[in-house]
C-alpha cells in the first residue's frame, strides 16, 4: 500500500467557500492515484471543509446566507472578540461543519456526484 501527502495553501480574500476539486483532481493525476482514499483536512480552528455541488452558484450563496442567519457575526453573547467581529462565528461555523473529508479515489480521480 502506497502513500502520499501533500499540503495547499489556500489564499483567499476572506469569507467564502473555496473550491478545491480541481486541486485534488490534478494531485492525484500527478502522484498516479488509481485506487484508495483522499484524506483532507484542515487545520485551521476557523475554517472547515464542505462537500456541495459546484453546477449552480446559488447553493453557494444559499449556504452563505443560511450561515450568517444560523451564527451571525458580532454577536453581543461572543465573549471572544479580540480577533474581530467574525472572528467567533467562523469558529461555531466551524464547528457545525467539519475539518476533514474522506474521498473515495476511483480510476484515479476523486468520486464526487
Amino acid at each position: 500500500m502506497r502513500h502520499c501527502s501533500h499540503e495547499w495553501q489556500v489564499n483567499n480574500g476572506g469569507r467564502g467557500l473555496y473550491e478545491l476539486t480541481q486541486k485534488l483532481q490534478a494531485w492525484l493525476r500527478e502522484v498516479d492515484a488509481w485506487a484508495g482514499w483522499a484524506n483532507l483536512f484542515v487545520p485551521h480552528t476557523s475554517a472547515s471543509l464542505l462537500l456541495q455541488e459546484n453546477a449552480d452558484p446559488d447553493v453557494r450563496a444559499d449556504v452563505l446566507d443560511y450561515f450568517a442567519r444560523l451564527v451571525p457575526d458580532g454577536d453581543p453573547d461572543f465573549r471572544h472578540r479580540n480577533e474581530g467581529t467574525d472572528d467567533m462565528s467562523a469558529h461555531l461555523r466551524s464547528v457545525l461543519t467539519q475539518n476533514s473529508l474522506i474521498i473515495p479515489v476511483r480510476e484515479g480521480r476523486a468520486a464526487l456526484g
